[in-house]
């Protein structure tokens, strides 16, 4: 034995071609010794002269896909050897990362595409791109624990897997015609005899809808530039109005979407998300996204997609293969069942889907990336926890809208995959499951477990029957904690004003929050300002109605003729009378349902076939603006952002004949200024230290871009990673009873 390191590499490092990254660094650097996988991550031992060069190297040279979190070096004695090597991996354990799925990359896309043994393969791989988080089945990442188990490797794929200079190198999912899974096209439960690709692409091209099995689900698919076929598709798939998402290469995108650089960056990164682009060139059919200014365009990523979209040469609708509102069909068996009724043919394949994840869903703003579903390559990325936070296991499970479950585990938090609405039932088994295949997944034992305050919510009803201390949570301080955390904001770094705008959340005076300014820190908060509340007439139906928002912020502003006029058509006395009494009309300060209001009073009639159907027509509508002019005035009275002036300028505007798209720019200002002002004070007096903007609302761009500027010169705190909407709330959850735990 001599003189030699122990290397420990943290992060994000298995399942990536790090080992033989290691092992090629090693004979670069004159090393020798070893290096294998373990529960940890990866452990190196070596010894040799270029030895400090070859640890600075594991971080600063790493490969692609890796995400080094630490490089841990400690002399030690390491035997003598002539060579450097890599070992198996060692036991079980779930202490490390698991790698997200990753699109395609260009070597593999050239593969088949080229005249080699994979011409045309549709499960194409490397170490530098694949499918990682939804085939696996347990830790360490080896091919047996994975859904490609089954698949035994032919000897050209096991000479490839087996040589440390090849790119496949231990790279699990590895296959090939002769031995890995295959594609078939069937029609009514029937397999089709022929080539798949010319099955499926021909039936595209005759208008038909296909049912495609991709990475972490079905997607029914359909060609983007015939009308007819994005009608028939809606209307099997019960989807009225809300977009779809399209797929086609980077240089089809352009022809009809305007790409910036950091847009075609984003396209492009291995997670391959859906990116909301604006409308520019060629012009799709209306029908594939109603009234919006933007479409959701992503590229091919899996060899099959590849190959499919190249065969069909048009842009592809591609949405989720499912009933709107229920969870995407993952196996054969489900998709036949579930979508037999909406697609004219199915492509299949063999190998299973491990778990359910959508494709996520970002934009660029003018303040950066904003990501809006957190989903297929995204997950299950961690996030280090800010300075000042304990290791402490800790589960928080979100809240009913757009759920996802955040797990806490050695000072790093995974914020899981959106699960979606828990009021339906198979949306609720699929959250169940994956609350059981996270903490199996990560060897995960939580000591206690975060929740909403909300008693009605199922996430909260689930996390009162496990049998664990309980820390439930105010919506909108979940919100904020959720900013404060994505943005490295320390344990016992001050206080912020909160900017939290969202639809709905239950209150700790019982009544249904949603535009607040909050101050307040990780450990708690207090409510310095919200907008008027106003009745919900109808409850859960006012956010389905925006007329009834509409009329009831119209006659809380004293203009109730004004809603007589506009809504002439609408039973207005019994909704007064179920106000005036209290009657399933619960006190809210919404800022979506102001949004809903706004939206009804400039055209938007009829009932939101999606939620933020209306805000996000306003918003579109917003853009068209001609003439930019000063916002709509919100008065701060007290604690009270009273929309009243709001209403009685709009009024005159509407009277004067002023352009639909100009009042609704002038909401969205007014509403960004009017909250801007009020947290500037809270700074300028001391008492904030920056300013935090969360909540659903603040995916609206315009919105976002609106407030930033507002709050020009002061430190303003804005979501990039985790979604500002309810798909974060887990992480402030978490958050916020780490903060109350550890100051116990």
């Amino acid at each position: 034995m001599t003189s030699g390191m122990r290397i420990r590499v943290r992060g994000q490092v298995q399942g990536v071609g790090f080992r033989p990254f290691v092992w090629q660094l090693a004979r670069t650097h004159g090393v020798t010794g070893e290096v294998r996988n373990d529960a940890e991550g990866v452990l190196v031992f070596a010894r040799g002269a270029g030895l400090d060069a070859f640890v600075a190297a594991l971080s600063a040279e790493a490969p692609p896909l890796a995400r080094v979190d630490a490089v841990e070096a400690a002399p030690c004695e390491v035997a003598e050897r002539a060579d450097f090597v890599i070992v198996a991996s060692g036991g079980p354990g779930a202490e490390t990362r698991v790698t997200p799925d990753a699109a395609s990359c260009a070597d593999c896309v050239a593969e088949i595409f080229g005249d080699g043994r994979r011409r045309g393969y549709a499960f194409t791989n490397c170490t530098n791109c694949g499918p990682r988080f939804s085939i696996l089945t347990g830790l360490p990442y080896d091919r047996g624990q994975t859904t490609m188990a089954p698949f035994v490797m032919c000897a050209a794929c096991r000479a490839e897997y087996e040589d440390p200079g090849d790119r496949r190198f231990h790279a699990q999912p590895v296959a090939c015609p002769e031995c890995g899974p295959r594609v078939w096209v069937e029609r009514d439960g029937v397999e089709v005899a022929g080539d798949w690709l010319a099955l499926a692409a021909e039936a595209l091209r005759d208008g038909g809808i296909v049912a495609v099995k991709g990475l972490g689900a079905f997607h029914l698919a359909c060609d983007a530039t015939d009308a007819a076929a994005v009608a028939l598709l809606r209307a099997r798939k019960r989807r009225p109005a809300k977009p779809f998402a399209l797929m086609a290469p980077l240089e089809v995108v352009r022809r009809y979407a305007s790409v910036s650089e950091e847009e075609a960056a984003l396209l492009q990164d291995p997670a391959a998300p859906i990116v909301l682009l604006e409308k520019a060139g060629a012009a799709l059919p209306e029908e594939v996204a109603p009234g919006q200014a933007t479409l959701g365009w992503m590229l091919p990523y899996t060899p099959l997609h590849h190959l499919l979209c190249g065969a069909v040469g048009r842009p592809l609708v591609m949405t989720s293969g499912n009933l709107s509102g229920a969870p995407q069909a993952i196996g054969n068996a489900e998709a036949r069942e579930t979508l037999g009724g909406f697609a004219d043919a199915f492509v299949m394949h063999d190998r299973e889907i491990a778990r359910r994840l959508d494709d996520s869903v970002e934009r660029i703003t003018p303040q950066g990336p904003m990501v809006l579903r957190r989903a297929r390559g995204r997950v299950p990325g961690t996030l280090p926890l800010p300075e000042g936070f304990g290791g402490r296991q800790l589960v928080a499970y979100g809240g009913q809208m757009k759920a996802a479950i955040c797990l806490v585990k050695n000072r790093q938090a995974l914020l899981g995959h959106h699960l979606g609405e828990l009021d339906e039932a198979l949306t609720w088994e699929a959250f169940v499951q994956a609350d059981r295949d996270y903490a199996a997944l990560f060897d995960h034992a939580p000591e206690a477990v975060a929740c909403d305050l909300h008693p009605g919510y199922r996430a909260t009803q689930h996390a009162h029957g496990l049998g664990l201390p309980v820390v439930e949570v105010q919506h909108h301080h979940a919100h904020l904690a959720a900013c404060l955390g994505e943005t490295g904001w320390p344990l016992d770094g001050g206080r912020v004003a909160g900017i939290v705008l969202d639809g709905t959340g239950f209150g700790r005076d019982r009544t249904v929050w949603g535009g607040e300014l909050l101050l307040g820190d990780y450990r708690g908060f207090s409510r310095e300002a919200h907008l008027s509340p106003v009745p919900l007439i109808g409850g859960d139906v006012a956010a389905r109605e925006p007329w009834r928002n509409a009329v009831a912020q119209l006659d809380a502003a004293g203009l109730g003729e004004v809603a007589d006029a506009i809504f002439s058509d609408r039973p207005l006395g019994m909704l007064r009378q179920a106000a005036a009494q209290g009657v399933n009309a619960p006190l809210s300060s919404s800022a979506g349902r102001l949004f809903d209001a706004f939206a009804a009073v400039l055209g938007f009639s009829g009932a939101q076939s999606y939620e933020g159907e209306a805000a996000m027509g306003l918003e579109a509508l917003a853009l068209q603006a001609r003439e930019r002019g000063a916002g709509y005035p919100l008065d701060l009275a007290g604690s009270v952002l009273d929309a009243a002036p709001l209403w009685a300028r709009w009024r005159a505007d509407r009277d004067r004949g002023v352009a639909p798209a100009e009042m609704a720019w002038r909401f969205h200002a007014g509403l960004a200024r009017g909250f801007a002002g009020a947290a500037r004070r809270l700074v300028e007096t001391g008492a904030a230290e920056a300013v935090v903007l969360s909540g659903g609302c603040f995916q609206n761009a315009l919105l976002l871009e609106l407030t930033v500027q507002a709050l020009e010169g002061v430190p303003v705190l804005v979501h990039r990673k985790v979604p500002a909407n309810d798909g974060g709330l887990a992480l402030g959850q978490a958050l916020v009873a780490l903060a109350r735990l550890e100051s116990t």
